[in-house]
């Protein structure tokens, strides 16, 4: 039983295990706006502010083409072996059964932590309007802010939960709605405060540095060190990346979903940081938790900034959406390995995933509700640079092994893109705090433990490769 076996392109699936194909590319692209396009550029644009003054445009820079080349490689992944499971499968696939446990356990860390983050940070705008209603406080935080649950936060994981249930193209055809009420109240933004554009909020532009260093408050500065706080306003792409069984032509859909999806928020996030930091100086919106509407109200346009906070309540469940699709079926495809419990890898009459979609909800519902996460959000960025790594690499070891399988979308220079994907998300990683670095550690060893007493002997048993789509070296080990 090597560490390293290799999982088929193709296994065969036992009935009741299979996902339904309801989505199409306009759903996929909606669904990777509608995850990357949410409390990173509401919120994170402050923090970044914080870090790097306003050079904090140079730092979305950086941060979006090191996710760009990443996006690159899981589209040319996706269309190669299209089936669910994103990083996990792709590494077990390319790398062996180990890497992608290790994978996986860190992908679970990113979107617990991400689905979390979102529902407290909605929590905190629908809080404000039950309040004066008589709701009570103390149901409106968790613990560790002197509440005793946060039942906002719980009830949004909740709602979300019941729509992937009820069905995948529903929840997509809700999501694509929400998004154009996101990204209007983006596009109102920027056209209100591009006028304002004043250049000198821009000298100094870059006060802090490029590198990552200690200021004397002991916060940690600097363009790479806002890079690597803000990398969490990109991603999100890689969960279209696990809705490839449930893509009705993946050879096409997926590659279109990735990478336009990408391109879409470049775009947007670029635009909305250069009206930013352009219309007030960064000191007075850096560190703020609601850093556009603090923007509008500093111009003098209150309307305007209710209107985007107003917005961000009603869109940003897409963000819960589109990160609770994807762990939940991140999980499916794990039990389905039998590396989880293979009970939970299984499908409704509608081809969706209930009981791993329930439990995914209550695992999220319990830390939004009553953990303190505001200390380690920073893990959920470690955890995805970890699995944009072994993407990359996937893509450049597939590329040498396979070099004529099929692959409907080819990244273009793939050794220079999937270098490049490489070093960047390791730099990002070291430029994220010490104590983060520590905790991811931590996470993977306990990760490990896990692994090598339940999973590892039960894996193997459900690597069967599919007849009709034979795969690469089935059952191989390196």
């Amino acid at each position: 039983m090597s560490l390293f076996r290799r999982k088929p392109i193709a296994v065969e699936q036992q009935a009741g295990t299979v996902l339904a194909r309801t989505l199409s590319w306009p759903h996929l692209v909606a669904l990777g706006v509608g995850a990357i396009v949410g409390t990173g550029i509401l919120t994170l644009i402050g923090v970044g502010a914080d870090r790097a003054g306003p050079a904090v445009i140079l730092s979305f820079v950086i941060a979006g083409a090191i996710c760009a080349c990443a996006a690159l490689a899981y589209a040319e992944m996706a269309t190669m072996i299209p089936a669910s499971g994103s990083a996990y499968t792709y590494s077990y696939v390319a790398l062996g059964e180990v890497i992608a446990w290790v994978i996986g356990w860190s992908l679970i860390l990113e979107y617990s932590l991400v689905v979390s983050t979102v529902a407290v940070g909605w929590s905190g705008y629908a809080s404000a309007l039950l309040t004066p209603w008589g709701f009570p406080v103390a149901l409106t935080q968790g613990p560790e802010l002197g509440g005793v649950v946060n039942v906002p936060a719980v009830f949004i994981i909740a709602v979300v939960a019941g729509l992937l249930s009820l069905g995948t193209k529903e929840s997509a055809t809700l999501n694509a709605v929400l998004v154009v009420v996101k990204l209007v109240a983006l596009a109102v933004f920027v056209a209100v405060a591009v006028p304002h554009f004043d250049g000198a909020h821009l000298d100094p532009f870059m006060p802090f540095g490029f590198g990552k260093s200690v200021s004397p408050d002991g916060v940690e500065r600097g363009v790479m060190a806002a890079a690597a706080i803000i990398f969490f306003a990109f991603y999100g792409f890689d969960a279209i990346s696990t809705a490839a069984e449930e893509t009705k032509n993946p050879g096409r859909d997926l590659a279109i979903g990735i990478v336009g999806s990408m391109v879409a928020c470049v775009i947007i996030y670029m635009g909305v940081a250069v009206a930013a930091v352009g219309a007030l100086r960064f000191s007075a919106f850096a560190d703020s938790p609601e850093p556009l509407a603090l923007i509008l109200r500093g111009i003098g346009r209150p309307g305007f900034a209710t209107f985007l906070a107003a917005s961000a309540v009603i869109a940003l469940p897409t963000v819960l959406l589109g990160f609770l699709f994807g762990q939940s079926r991140i999980f499916f495809v794990m039990a389905r390995d039998g590396l989880l419990p293979a009970s939970l890898a299984k499908v409704s009459r509608r081809g969706t995933p209930v009981r791993i979609t329930v439990l995914t909800a209550l695992l999220v519902a319990v830390i939004a509700g009553v953990m303190p996460i505001d200390a380690i959000a920073a893990l959920a960025n470690a955890g995805t640079l970890a699995a944009f790594v072994a993407v990359c690499v996937a893509m450049l070891v597939m590329r040498r092994r396979a070099p004529d399988a099929k692959r409907t979308f080819r990244t273009p220079l793939a050794p220079l893109v999937g270098t490049v994907g490489v070093l960047g998300c390791v730099y990002l990683f070291f430029s994220l705090p010490s104590k983060t670095q520590w905790y991811f550690v931590l996470w993977n060893a306990a990760g490990l433990a896990v692994y090598f007493a339940w999973g590892r002997k039960r894996a193997g048993r459900r690597l069967v490769p599919d007849a009709r789509h034979p795969g690469l070296d089935p059952g191989s080990r390196c």
